[in-house]
């Protein structure tokens, strides 16, 4: 495969895109207060907080992990996207209300008036961690992926910085009011950039047809080892490597859980809707418009596998570090992650190409804004306006910038390291099953048992972050690892929730019960349900956020079982 070069009207797409986002970013800006900057003023439509929910997911991070996680693992990866809009469901029937009605900046806010500080600080430093090194980081090697092979000279640090501070241009003067305007035009045009991908990658391998075709002559001859029926299955044996059906049941969930409801850096679209009906409209919109993405960002997986499995990309010059030995990658089986870059490059004609990659830069941008964003105001809000209580709120708002710069230059810092993992898709789900169990646990004891207290919260996250580290240090830095770390990252999930949860219900039953008023307004009760259900008669179906979620999770389960 020879070097690739973009044609001249390619490039100039991409320049013109990428600095018209930025001063269109820049011009939406609000920082006259600190709500305008990290809330946007809380006045976002339901539209603008769905398609912004699901924009700031389908990163370029994510939009690749997914196509190389088919090419690897095919269909199967979509139970991420699925499920997400399940856990949308619950998000907006139980947690989105008690959020909104507490006029929360954070996530860890939400978490002191339940429990105490000591969990909200806690919470908060584990949060900002995970924002800078799953998804700011993550989302910075994605953009050196697709740039990489267009400028496969250039060393991959030069390309993370400079798209760092892309990145950084219009998140620093705007806050969340420039991320979420932005966002909303980067997802349309990463949602057509993805349906024009699909279209020449079937034209290419001859439909649906040519696609099982090309499958079935690769395992006649020996070069697959599943059946088309298996590669296009959801559903997977409990002894599958990279998504047994126990995960898929107990570990998915929760992982979803933590993404959608108790992160900073997706509730923070949600907490900035103008009311309760737009947040959870926004949040089941954002559901819908994830089942779309088997056929527009999976799928072209599965088709490379047909057309682009043994393809020569050595020209590259993209190495990796594997059992301490520098790996050249010369085809997708060494590096898949180089999958939705190749299908693009290859594929598209002139013009496309150009809008393609902007896409792409656009939604690796929107994800990076998002996280800089949720990160900073975490940052200025939980720690920054404890620390000095009389600053104003220009000054925390300058605060807020200060840290977006120091976050975007760690998280630069950290991208290479991706590296040293199979897959861009598994870096992503690891770390986000290592973080995510005590901080889902102690949500959903907080938020449905009374009794649950500050020191079965706080000792709940010591002790549970004690075992990943523990755990962590078992599996990866001791040689040999123990056989019991062979457990399946989908069933670790739900082992260490369970533990967090049983920890902070024995120590919550042998300390003082909170105090009734602590937690007044923060605990789901029956009486809630039925006050709610006499608000709803007479709405119409489609102003009915109960009859929308019906609707979204039939849906839901038709693709589930046409593709069991």
């Amino acid at each position: 495969m020879e070097s690739i070069g973009l044609n001249t009207i390619d490039f100039i797409i991409i320049i013109v895109y990428l600095v018209g986002i930025v001063w269109y970013g820049i011009s939406k800006g609000k920082q006259q207060s600190s709500e305008d900057y990290f809330l946007a003023g809380r006045d976002m439509t339901w539209p603008i907080v769905g398609i912004s929910l699901f924009a700031a997911n389908i990163g370029s991070n994510t939009l690749i992990g997914l196509t190389s996680d088919a090419f690897q693992t095919n269909v199967a990866v979509y139970n991420y996207e699925w499920m997400a809009a399940v856990v949308l469901v619950f998000f907006a029937i139980f947690f989105l209300p008690f959020y909104l009605r507490s006029k929360v900046y954070t996530m860890p806010e939400f978490m002191e008036r339940r429990y105490d500080s000591r969990s909200r600080y806690l919470f908060s430093g584990i949060t900002i961690i995970g924002n800078v090194i799953i998804d700011t980081a993550s989302g910075l090697y994605a953009g050196n992926l697709i740039l990489k092979i267009i400028f496969p000279e250039v060393e991959s640090w030069i390309i993370i910085s400079f798209l760092a501070m892309a990145a950084a241009a219009y998140t620093i003067p705007g806050g969340l009011s420039s991320v979420v305007h932005t966002e909303v035009i980067q997802a349309m045009l990463l949602l057509l950039g993805s349906m024009l991908l699909t279209y020449f990658c079937f034209q290419e391998v001859g439909g649906w047809g040519g696609m099982i075709e090309g499958l079935n002559a690769m395992r006649e001859g020996g070069d697959l080892a599943k059946t088309p029926d298996e590669i296009m299955s959801l559903v997977r044996p409990a002894d599958d490597e990279r998504l047994p059906w126990t995960g898929l049941v107990l570990g998915v969930p929760l992982l979803g859980f933590y993404f959608w409801a108790n992160n900073q850096f997706m509730v923070q679209r949600v907490l900035s809707a103008k009311n309760l009906d737009h947040g959870r409209w926004g949040a089941l919109f954002a559901g819908l418009l994830k089942l779309p993405v088997l056929f527009f960002m999976v799928l072209p997986g599965v088709v490379a596998i047909v057309l682009f499995a043994d393809l020569d990309i050595s020209f590259i010059n993209y190495s990796f570090e594997k059992n301490g030995e520098t790996v050249l990658c010369t085809n997708l089986n060494d590096c898949p992650n180089m999958t939705y870059p190749v299908l693009i490059y290859k594929l598209l004609p002139t013009g496309i190409l150009g809008l393609v990659i902007a896409g792409l830069l656009a939604a690796m941008s929107s994800s990076i804004s998002a996280t800089l964003n949720s990160a900073s105001t975490l940052i200025t809000m939980d720690f920054v306006s404890k620390i000095n209580p009389g600053m104003s709120s220009k000054s925390l708002v300058r605060a807020g910038q200060i840290a977006t710069v120091i976050l975007v230059i760690l998280a630069a810092a950290w991208a290479p390291l991706i590296e040293s993992f199979a897959s861009l898709w598994e870096y992503l789900q690891v770390v986000l099953g290592y973080i995510s169990p005590p901080i889902v646990g102690a949500f959903l004891v907080g938020l449905f048992y009374r009794r649950a207290n500050a020191n079965g919260a706080f000792y709940s996250f010591l002790i549970g972050y004690a075992l990943v580290i523990i755990f962590v240090y078992f599996k990866y830095i001791m040689d040999p690892a123990p056989e019991w770390t062979n457990i399946h990252f989908l069933l670790q999930v739900p082992i260490l929730m369970v533990l967090c949860v049983l920890i902070n219900l024995v120590i919550s039953n042998l300390t003082s019960a909170p105090a009734p008023e602590k937690i007044e307004g923060l605990i789901w009760t029956k009486s809630i349900y039925i006050a709610e259900t006499k608000e709803l008669q007479g709405l119409p179906w489609y102003k009915n956020y109960r009859t929308l979620s019906v609707l979204l999770l039939i849906l839901t389960a038709m693709i589930v079982i046409w593709y069991w």
